[in-house]
């Protein structure tokens, strides 16, 4: 019968020659906080102050159109439970065209993003909102034919 070993560097040790991986670790890491870091309230400065700064208007208005799409889904989802799914299709129509409107407006804003531009060298800002435009135009016919 093999020997057992009592320390943990040595089962360590032993299964690296093995080829195996070690059960237990054999470091023990601890997260230490320094004075010198920032709090979330000061985060939360510093990321706002730099988002005014640096983000053209452009951006800020579909920012704002998202928050308003975010609230409208939720405000949406909040009447159905509270009042009831009567017309269920007409709650299915409405909260898909919020959520289909959402993700058109976040694929155009990240397509006219400056800091985008070397991924979309063939998409001129123009072609994005006008993709943005014909794409809105084919969820609200789809939304407007589903409802009846």
């Amino acid at each position: 019968m093999a020997k057992k070993s009592t320390s943990s560097s040595a089962a360590a040790k032993a299964a690296e020659n093995a080829g195996m991986a070690p059960l237990a670790p054999t470091t023990t890491n601890s997260i230490k906080s320094t004075s010198g870091g920032l709090s979330y309230n000061q985060l939360g400065q510093n990321l706002y102050k730099t988002y005014i700064t640096s983000s053209s208007k452009r951006i800020k208005l579909i920012d704002c159109f998202l928050i308003f799409l975010v609230l409208l889904g939720i405000f949406q989802f909040a009447f159905c439970l509270v009042v009831g799914t009567f017309p269920f299709n007409a709650f299915l129509g409405g909260f898909g065209a919020t959520v289909g409107q959402f993700v058109l407006l976040a694929s155009l804003r990240i397509q006219i993003n400056e800091n985008n531009y070397g991924q979309f060298k063939a998409v001129s800002p123009e072609r994005a909102f006008g993709d943005f435009v014909f794409g809105s135009l084919i969820l609200h016919f789809i939304v407007y034919h589903f409802i009846n």
